[in-house]
């Protein structure tokens, strides 16, 4: 007993020198409301362990190791806190003051970490852990019981009246430990009965949590025999909607066995969440120094005479265990700028750069993505038969609402959603996927009388992935046979519907002018790595590693980059005269409102992938001359006349080629600025309102 007096009198202490003694009385100030006759008043006291147990290492050991004793020790305190100053005269007994100890954070050691790979969970004591992980499913908000006030049923026993039984809620404890109809007195053994107008109620919500590494099951790495478990985690009053489908939180919890007859399952009661950000968030793959490898810092210099050298040396030599140097140039740019404008660390940031290849080979522009997605810090490889946004089950845990399960593009936040061949893809999959593209959102339709609700629920989600996706351009389309009016420039989509490649930012037809010496030279390349497998095919000077892009592209996602003038010009020039031109054609508006946004992207993109941190004109250019071919295709030529793979005119095999290339865009450049002097002679002056 004295033991406890003093741990008592260490609260007290902790309490009056951190100042939540006068947090407890700015606290009680809204419960004196008139109107307010509540069982159980609820107080949120932050915990430091580290000062606890700086104070009194007994404390500290008693919060960390048996926080229910930390927390009826806290009550106490509180209680006569409460009615030594006065501050709540509506509280009668100690059993009305419910304290919530709200950790700061726990020891850094392994016996308050709880690793969600581990498996069996559920063996060790019940005291707080931390844990990381992945946010992949949530239930709605609904209500549970706080506390309750139980009055005796038999009128002469002194618990008929006043607050002698306050049943509160508990870590792990169901609906039913808190509320039902068999509660006896203590005192006489009556039956209890609830005064249901001093009933408390609060806000829970379910969401489970998985280990980040099961994320690589789904992205490209060959199938093992590892299993990874979710942990369900029980959010509660000002923690609900603290977390979001696809994000990564870090979470200081107590584990609770919940009892639902005749099973025993084991949860999560969150304490406290923090949005996390793993390490190989910015050290991705990273080298000791935290800088692109020396292959391509000697390139950068080797390239500094021209803006545009480096991203056309590093886009043609991408894939090379897949592709040959040389092929596909203009698709590996794409999904380079993609990759760039990756934001797994901030979603909220991502520019979402959405890519549609068009081939006659789908097998090997497959390999490319699959091969360009393994870079990705995060990145989902969606299969045709899952589900691409959510999907609905009914609670496992006894709350009896809807379970919303993300699905590839939410699992994909901030990273990459690999679609594959959208041949395979049914069309309401297609028709979900345009919408998506269109709004960025997706909405989950609840059943109401399916899930024990009134009405039907619509629940949004934000969508903030890039997706990749590719097409058979040669396969049979849904749409009737061109006629002789077909506009100059335009191609088949094959089964994509002309809505949907709408909605992609960048449409890329993949055609090798080469023929059959491209065909030859895949070929050989695939052959060469069956025969030689782990050997360099290339010489050491034409030779990047899949290391080194790796470094790259993680030194890129973080550079901080902003408009030049000049850039800001002939985006929004090439903007407004695009839209005169298009919507003078007779054909309606081709250029969209979301198209300024994907030009800024691009452009931004391409600054980055070449370590600059201002965008120049010439990033612009390569915007323009991406967006131009890609509206070319959907919708055909216009005044502006580019040639088809405007970005990579000619073949890199030497240095001469690559100034055969710079002349080419200088010349490009000088058309752009035509066009926009042309058509929209004010773009210098007008960055206006429909951004």
């Amino acid at each position: 007993m004295e033991d406890f007096f003093l741990l008592k009198e260490s609260v007290l202490s902790f309490l009056d020198r951190s100042g939540a003694l006068l947090q407890l009385a700015e606290d009680c100030k809204p419960f004196n409301d008139i109107q307010r006759n509540e069982a159980v008043y609820r107080f949120c006291i932050r915990v430091n362990p580290s000062d606890l147990i700086e104070l009194d290492p007994r404390l500290g050991d008693c919060v960390l190791n048996d926080p229910l004793k930390a927390t009826a020790l806290f009550q106490s305190v509180c209680f006569l806190s409460i009615k030594t100053l006065s501050l709540i005269e509506k509280i009668h007994t100690e059993s009305q003051v419910n304290v919530i100890l709200k950790f700061t954070h726990l020891p850094p050691f392994p016996e308050y970490t709880l690793d969600l790979c581990e498996f069996p969970c559920g063996y060790g004591p019940m005291r707080p852990v931390a844990m990381e992980g992945l946010a992949i499913a949530m239930t709605r908000v609904s209500k549970y019981t706080q506390g309750a006030r139980f009055l005796c049923s038999e009128e002469d026993c002194p618990c008929s009246t006043g607050f002698h039984h306050i049943r509160v809620h508990a870590p792990g404890a169901t609906e039913s430990a808190t509320v039902r109809s068999d509660f006896s007195c203590l005192l006489c053994s009556s039956h209890l009965k609830e005064d249901i107008k001093f009933r408390v109620l609060g806000d829970k919500q379910l969401v489970e949590l998985i280990h980040v590494k099961a994320l690589d099951v789904l992205k490209v790495h060959s199938p093992s025999a590892l299993r990874y478990q979710s942990v369900t985690l029980f959010l509660r009053d000002e923690l609900c909607n603290s977390m979001r489908i696809g994000r990564l939180y870090r979470v200081l919890g107590i584990p609770a066995h919940v009892h639902h007859w005749p099973n025993v399952t084991w949860s999560v009661e969150a304490n406290s969440v923090q949005p996390w950000e793993p390490e190989r968030t910015y050290m991705h793959a990273y080298n000791d120094t935290g800088t692109i490898s020396s292959n391509f810092q000697a390139l950068l210099t080797a390239t500094a005479c021209s803006p545009w050298r480096f991203s056309a040396i590093v886009a043609n030599m991408f894939g090379s265990p897949v592709v040959p140097p040389g092929l596909y140039s203009t698709l590996k740019l794409g999904l380079l700028l993609s990759l760039v404008q990756c934001r797994e660390d901030n979603p909220d940031s991502l520019h979402c750069l959405d890519l549609l290849a068009l081939t006659t080979d789908t097998l090997i522009l497959e390999r490319l993505m699959t091969y360009s997605l393994g870079l990705a810090g995060r990145g989902v490889r969606h299969p045709a038969t899952g589900e691409m946004f959510a999907s609905l089950s009914r609670d496992e845990h006894g709350a009896g609402t809807a379970n919303i399960h993300a699905g590839s593009a939410l699992l994909a936040t901030g990273g990459v959603c690999m679609l594959g061949d959208l041949g395979h893809h049914k069309k309401d999959k297609m028709d979900a996927l345009q919408s998506a593209l269109e709004s960025r959102t997706v909405s989950v339709i609840i059943p109401g009388k399916k899930y024990g609700e009134d009405a039907d629920q619509q629940i949004s989600f934000p969508v903030q992935c890039s997706f990749w996706a590719l097409a058979d351009s040669t396969a049979p389309s849904n749409k009737t046979t061109r006629t002789d009016s077909t506009v100059l420039g335009t191609v088949d989509m094959g089964p994509v519907p002309a809505q949907l490649a709408e909605a992609f930012g960048l449409v890329i037809l993949c055609r090798e002018a080469g023929g059959k010496q491209a065909l030859l030279a895949q070929t050989v390349h695939t052959l060469r790595q069956a025969v030689q497998p782990g050997e360099p095919l290339y010489p050491s000077c034409m030779q990047f590693t899949t290391q080194d892009y790796k470094e790259l592209l993680a030194h890129t996602q973080r550079i901080q980059t902003e408009l030049s003038p000049g850039a800001e010009m002939m985006i929004h020039g090439y903007y407004m005269a695009s839209r005169r031109v298009r919507s003078d054609s007779g054909h309606g508006a081709k250029v969209s409102v979301a198209s300024i946004k994907l030009l800024i992207s691009l452009a931004e993109a391409h600054s980055k992938l070449c370590l600059r941190s201002t965008v120049l004109e010439e990033d612009a250019v390569i915007a323009v001359l991406l967006c131009e071919n890609s509206i070319t295709l959907r919708h055909g030529a216009s005044a502006l006349v580019i040639p088809p793979d405007a970005a990579f005119p000619c073949d890199l095999c030497d240095l001469e080629a690559l100034h055969r290339r710079d002349l080419i865009l200088e010349q490009l450049q000088q058309s752009i600025l035509h066009f926009v002097y042309a058509y929209a002679p004010g773009a210098a002056s007008y960055i206006t309102e429909e951004e």
